[in-house]
């Protein structure tokens, strides 16, 4: 296979306010760099799709050119990647991750937070989530305290560096906003969002005026045209109805999370949320791998998926910590959550996958993804041949971002030589199931 490492990253210029704009500098060489790698044209040969049919896909330009029927697609000078054994998906994106506090749990003494620690902690955790699939990652950032917007420019300049490698976006969390002690705090906002935070969030849970925090985010948020995604544990029906009344009419849109607390309410009470929350268009990202940091731990409980679903209410599903001291062992893959809300959140394969792809890059404000031509090329290549199997065994994957190759793992499983492993036919890496 012609491409058979990640390529080097470059720079590419963005527009606007949406998620990945912000004000940091443009780099016209970087750009002209990342416009030469998406000029290129690559040749998917031999992909599964989850319909069961087997089909090369032309990329170029950073989108699907062609989806034709296996050797159907003449291309004598393109570079090839034969994907037989792989099925191919829309990538994955990451909907809250938090980059700044991500490698920290196995430290010793009190966290670092110069912005070289920073800025090299968000960079690896943003290429170990890519490596899982996720071409797009939205990362929480905290801002004020003693740290003040430190953290933030480190991340907007890992940001920088991984232009062509995978999409990074910050969202300013503030710990305060409200009364004397949340001044400094509301400042600093404004000045992260001048820095290039593209979203603004933070956990009114933690404010002594929960409903004052509440409308200093919106009110700042409808000034600047900038999404909002805030941190609450969803445990006050009251609080919730506030926010769902508040938020109706914003765009471009509110997403809260984790919500662990709405399985914890009453069926009834839950649903009544669910309803407000539904009726004002204010998406919900769930953490089926575990709480974040963010908030204080009340609980692991995922959110109520199936019941947010059933209401209307539109949910993605994120990673929350990766090795923090909200998840010690915190993973930062997507497929898990999938897995995991297959497994124990009661909903079908296609569904959980959903959730951590299609649902993701909507509430991140991200182009849909469709393998079909004219979309996005924002791939992830698994193999296996249909999608609860590559939520079991998600072993081997191949991620393409902007329609190249940009990440690689492979996984080789051995069985030792015996009379046992001759006759069963024991496979190296897993066994293809009959049938779509």
């Amino acid at each position: 296979m012609s491409d058979s490492q990640p390529q080097q990253p470059s720079s590419s210029p963005r527009k606007g306010r949406g998620e990945g704009g912000g004000h940091g500098p443009q780099h016209p060489t970087g750009n002209a760099n990342a416009a030469a790698a998406e000029s290129t044209t690559l040749l998917l040969t031999g992909a599964r799709l989850t319909d069961g049919r087997t089909v090369d896909v032309r990329l170029g330009g950073g989108r699907i050119q062609a989806v034709g029927t296996a050797g159907s697609l003449p291309a004598p000078a393109l570079s090839r990647v034969d994907l037989g054994g792989y099925l191919l998906l829309p990538a994955p994106a990451e909907p809250h991750a938090h980059g700044d506090t991500a490698l920290t749990a196995d430290g010793e003494g009190p966290v670092s937070y110069t912005p070289d620690e920073v800025q090299r902690r968000a960079t690896e955790a943003a290429l170990l989530q890519l490596g899982h699939g996720a071409t797009a990652v939205r990362s929480h950032v905290r801002i004020g305290d003693v740290h003040g917007l430190g953290p933030m420019e480190a991340v907007l300049q890992a940001r920088r560096s991984l232009r062509g490698l995978t999409d990074l976006t910050t969202v300013a969390v503030p710990r305060l906003l409200t009364g004397v002690a949340g001044a400094d705090g509301f400042a600093m906002l404004r000045d992260a969002v001048k820095m290039g935070a593209s979203v603004i969030g933070g956990c009114p849970d933690l404010d002594p005026d929960p409903t004052g925090f509440l409308e200093t985010v919106l009110e700042l948020a409808a000034e600047h045209g900038c999404p909002v995604d805030l941190h609450t544990d969803g445990d006050d029906p009251g609080r919730l109805a506030r926010l769902a009344a508040m938020a109706g009419g914003l765009r471009p849109g509110v997403t809260i999370g984790p919500c662990g607390g709405l399985s914890r309410l009453p069926l009834d009470v839950a649903h009544r949320a669910a309803d407000q929350l539904a009726a004002a268009g204010v998406r919900v990202t769930c953490l089926p791998q575990g709480d974040c940091a963010a908030l204080e731990r009340r609980g692991l409980r995922t959110a109520p998926v199936r019941l947010l679903r059933a209401a209307g209410v539109r949910v993605a599903a994120g990673s929350g910590a990766l090795r923090d001291a909200g998840n010690p062992v915190g993973r930062g893959d997507p497929l898990e959550a999938a897995f995991l809300l297959a497994s124990q959140g009661g909903l079908r394969a296609a569904e959980a996958y959903a959730s951590v792809s299609g649902e993701a890059r909507e509430a991140m404000g991200l182009p849909e993804v469709r393998l079909e031509a004219g979309f996005p090329a924002e791939l992830l290549a698994v193999r296996g041949d249909r999608i609860s199997g590559v939520l079991s065994l998600a072993y081997s994957r191949i991620v393409i971002h902007r329609g190249r190759v940009v990440a690689r793992t492979s996984a080789v499983r051995e069985y030792c030589d015996s009379a046992v492993a001759v006759a069963l036919d024991l496979p190296r890496q897993g066994r293809a199931e009959p049938g779509p």
